[in-house]
């Protein structure tokens, strides 16, 4: 019985197999073009950013008439549809005459299509570049970032016909665009083409906004009076008023070089390289940009200032009602990084009484300091040690041996001009405003 069923499933197998062979097999898909690629050459030298756009063009054309269709399809019609190209094309096209096309229908397919120039080409471009508005110093920076935008112009124009030059504009601004986006955002460009064979572009840049309105300037020194740099204020004003009208953000991108620029107007004078001066000049890039200017001596130290004590009392050692009121004139020469020969001379006008004293000090690390001075009007040592706390925060000390006298003092500068100090000796304690000229 079970050979039986053997040779029943034997049997059904050679059925099955009988039939499937019999079955008509599925008909496969038709391959379809999918994309279209286009080169185009020329028999003269073809401008790489033309020719971009050409295989562009073509392919965008050959797409719509082939794209979807099958292969087979365009094979059978290639003739057709390279006249057809041939004919489209030929009629968009200036300066060239298109000689022949030819297809290749693949899923990927080809399409090369060969151009004639129409007369003469353009051998040589020259780019003269005018910058709108800016004074030399930006315009020398402004030119700095676009040298090389000749090879945007030459790129697309030599080889050219001259017939075809206005064809190529969108091309030009497209890429002109790009370029400036790259090297010079902040300003825009047109441009102004005369094709012929020596070719000539008239560029103008001109900027965009937001620009710098107005400049506020500050001039500081912590070596030299404040006040002697008002005597050149006015050279460093004319300075900066040269970034008035620049975009903000070329401002921000040659910051540092215009800081330098600027710094080397007022180091390279001969009162400041006398005075062995360097200044640091800080700009705030914005439309109503602000310049920070510091300038300071390596060498010497001249300083001016005063005070006022308010609510100091009289005492034994606070008879002379001078002290009140005072103003100190400090001229010092370094003899290293860290030691300083000074003189000081101090005048109390309550009374016109002089006094004078000679000094050295020390300079540690962290904002430390420790001072000795010989005070010539009393007779006697001063002895001084300061420590900085903060940008604005400094704590003091001096000892006054010819009135056996301590004071210390905590001081906070409320801006480059004026400072507050808490004031306490052995005996009281009081206000004291410094001024610093």
């Amino acid at each position: 019985m079970l050979k039986g069923r053997g040779i029943m499933l034997k049997a059904t197998l050679v059925v099955l197999w009988a039939v499937l062979m019999l079955l008509p097999l599925p008909i496969q898909a038709a391959e379809r073009v999918e994309s279209v690629t286009a080169a185009v050459v020329a028999q003269r030298n073809l401008p790489p950013l033309v020719a971009e756009r050409m295989n562009r063009s073509i392919a965008a054309i050959a797409g719509q008439l082939m794209e979807g269709k099958s292969i087979a399809a365009v094979q059978a019609e290639q003739r057709t549809y390279e006249d057809l190209i041939h004919e489209v094309f030929d009629k968009v096209l200036v300066g060239y005459t298109v000689s022949s096309v030819t297809l290749k229908p693949a899923v990927a397919a080809q399409v090369q299509v060969e151009l004639l120039p129409w007369s003469d080409t353009i051998q040589q471009v020259q780019v003269e570049t005018a910058v709108e508005g800016m004074p030399p110093r930006i315009e020398k920076l402004v030119r700095q970032d676009l040298s090389g935008v000749e090879t945007v112009f030459q790129s697309a124009l030599t080889g050219l016909p001259t017939a075809a030059a206005d064809w190529t504009n969108g091309v030009l601004k497209q890429h002109l665009n790009a370029y400036l986006q790259e090297h010079l955002p902040e300003f825009r460009a047109d441009f102004d083409l005369n094709p012929e064979q020596n070719a000539q572009v008239k560029l103008v840049v001109y900027p965009r906004l937001p620009v710098v309105r107005t400049v506020d300037l500050a001039m500081r020194s912590d070596t030299i009076p404040n006040s002697a740099l008002l005597t050149r204020r006015e050279i460093m004003q004319a300075q900066v008023e040269d970034i008035v009208g620049v975009p903000v953000g070329f401002v921000r991108r040659h910051k540092d070089e215009l800081e330098k620029q600027f710094a080397q107007g007022l180091d390279n004078r001969r009162d400041f390289r006398a005075l062995q001066l360097q200044t640091k000049v800080e700009i705030d890039p914005a439309e109503r940009a602000s310049v920070m200017s510091r300038s300071d001596s390596s060498r010497y130290r001249f300083r001016l200032n005063g005070w006022l004590d308010i609510g100091r009392g009289k005492t034994n050692r606070h008879a002379e009602k001078d002290r009140n009121l005072l103003f100190r004139l400090h001229l010092g020469q370094m003899l290293g990084s860290h030691d300083e020969l000074f003189v000081l001379t101090e005048l109390m006008p309550e009374d016109m009484a002089w006094g004078y004293q000679l000094g050295w000090q020390h300079n540690l690390q962290g904002g430390r300091s420790l001072a000795l001075r010989y005070d010539l009007r009393n007779h006697g040592f001063i002895y001084e040690a300061r420590q900085k706390l903060a940008a604005r925060w400094l704590l003091r000390y001096e000892f006054r041996a010819p009135d056996s006298l301590g004071e210390a003092a905590l001081r906070y500068r409320l801006h480059d001009f004026l400072s507050l100090e808490y004031v306490l000796d052995n005996e009281q304690k009081w206000l004291r405003l410094i001024g610093n000229f």
